[in-house]
C-alpha cells in the first residue's frame, strides 16, 4: 500500500475539516464578531439544540436527518485512516489493522472505557459551570441555552443521540484523527495537542470567550490523554455525557431552576 505524501494528507485534512469542524469553526467566528457588533456580549445568548419546524413529526424528521448528516465526515475519516486498499475492499470494520482499532473506537474494553469516561466527565464538566459562571459574570459569555425543543415524546431521545453524535464527531476528528494527521506532517506531540485544541475551542467561539478558554483546556487534556492511550472511546463516552447531562437536564428542569 502507498504511503500519502504530505501534501496529499494535507489537502486530504483540509477537505474532512471543510465538512466538517472546521468549516463550524468559521461560522463560529463570523457568529461571535455578529453578536458582538450588535450588542455587549453577555447580553447575547447561543440556542444549541434549535426547533426547526412548528409541526411535531416534521421537526422529529429535521433533527434525526441532522444527527444522521452529521456523521457522514467520521466515515469519511475511517475511510481515510483505513488505507486505500482496505477501504477500497470495504474493511472498515473493527478487525486487525482497521481504522477502528487504529483509534480505539471499538468496545474491547467496555468497564474501562466507560469508568475513565465517567472520570472524564466529572474532570471536566465540575470546571465548566464555574468558568461558565465567571464568563457570565465578566461579560464574555453569551447565555447559553443547551436545548429549545418543543416537549414532546422524542425530545430527551433525541437529545440523547444529539450529544453521542456531538461525541463521536468531535473526539474521533479532532482527536483521533487529527493526531494521527499531524504525527504524519512531522509535528511534535505539543505542537499537535495545541493545533487539536485550539481547533475546539474555536468552533464554540459562538458561545463568547469563556467557553473557548473551557474548550482549549477540554482539548488538551483529551489529546494528551489521547497520546498516552491511544483510545478516543473513553473520550467519546466522556464528552457524551458531559453533552447528556447538559441538554437533557436543560430540558428537563430548566425553567423549573429559573432557567431558559
Amino acid at each position: 500500500m502507498l504511503v500519502p505524501s504530505r501534501r496529499r494528507l494535507a489537502f486530504e485534512v483540509w477537505i474532512v475539516l471543510g465538512l466538517s469542524l472546521g468549516q463550524s469553526a468559521v461560522y463560529s467566528v463570523v457568529q461571535l464578531l455578529d453578536k458582538m457588533t450588535r450588542a455587549p456580549l453577555a447580553e447575547g445568548t447561543s440556542t444549541l439544540n434549535r426547533s426547526q419546524s412548528t409541526r411535531e413529526y416534521f421537526d422529529l424528521t429535521y433533527q434525526l436527518l441532522d444527527i444522521i448528516f452529521a456523521l457522514v465526515p467520521v466515515l469519511l475519516v475511517l475511510y481515510f485512516l483505513s488505507g486505500s486498499r482496505q477501504a477500497a475492499s470495504g474493511d472498515l470494520g473493527a478487525g486487525s489493522g482497521s481504522a477502528f482499532t487504529k483509534l480505539g473506537f471499538t468496545f474491547a474494553r467496555p468497564g474501562k472505557d466507560l469508568l475513565q469516561g465517567v472520570g472524564l466527565a466529572a474532570l471536566i464538566g465540575i470546571p465548566s459551570l464555574g468558568l461558565y459562571a465567571a464568563g457570565r459574570a465578566l461579560g464574555i459569555t453569551t447565555a447559553i441555552i443547551p436545548s429549545a425543543l418543543d416537549a414532546y415524546w422524542w425530545t430527551v431521545p433525541v437529545l440523547i443521540l444529539s450529544a453521542i453524535r456531538h461525541g463521536i464527531v468531535e473526539e474521533v476528528i479532532v482527536v483521533g484523527y487529527l493526531m494521527d494527521r499531524f504525527g504524519k506532517f512531522g509535528w511534535s506531540v505539543p505542537l499537535s495537542i495545541a493545533v487539536s485544541s485550539v481547533l475546539r475551542g474555536s468552533y464554540h467561539l459562538y458561545q463568547g470567550f469563556g467557553p473557548f478558554i473551557g474548550n482549549v483546556v477540554m482539548g488538551i487534556v483529551f489529546a494528551w490523554i489521547y497520546t498516552r492511550t491511544k483510545r478516543v472511546m473513553p473520550l467519546v463516552i466522556a464528552h457524551a455525557l458531559l453533552d447528556i447531562v447538559a441538554f437533557v437536564g436543560f430540558s428537563l428542569f430548566g425553567k423549573a431552576v429559573g432557567l431558559g
